[in-house]
């Protein structure tokens, strides 16, 4: 099948296809005819583990270890699994930062609630934003 094929097929943009093509994830042949990338099932479905690799935040470069893994025949699924750990503490780190941000915009807003708006006179941009640390949002 051509790359429109695949993608369509798949769910993705033809664009998709030629970048994993490109980084030799995928590994179309070319006719000899006509010069055409044609992609086969095995494409298809490695196209589909890569996509669900990647909405499960793996790397591109993850991704192509864990492949070269299975090719020599041995099981990546140990390293899968500490990739996933790996990037569930992230998340996790991820999320208890963006929950503090979240209550820091909070406070803040609480705090703008009252406060009269001012012109800006030259030097001053946004007194609320300026007066940030002043109103003990910081840290």
């Amino acid at each position: 099948m051509r790359v429109s094929q695949l993608a369509n097929k798949v769910g993705v943009t033809p664009d998709t296809v030629r970048y994993y093509t490109r980084v030799e994830m995928l590994s179309p042949t070319k006719s000899v005819v006509n010069g055409y990338k044609d992609y086969s099932t095995g494409d298809e479905k490695r196209l589909l583990f890569i996509l669900k690799a990647r909405h499960l935040s793996f790397s591109v470069s993850e991704i192509k270890e864990i492949i070269a893994m299975s090719k020599t025949g041995n099981s990546p699924c140990c390293k899968v699994r500490g990739v996933v750990q790996k990037h569930l503490d992230e998340a996790e780190v991820k999320i208890a930062e963006l929950r503090q941000l979240s209550a820091h915009m909070q406070c803040a807003l609480d705090s703008w609630q009252s406060m009269p708006d001012s012109m800006p006179d030259g030097d001053s941009v946004c007194d609320l934003i300026e007066m940030w640390d002043d109103i003990g949002i910081l840290d």
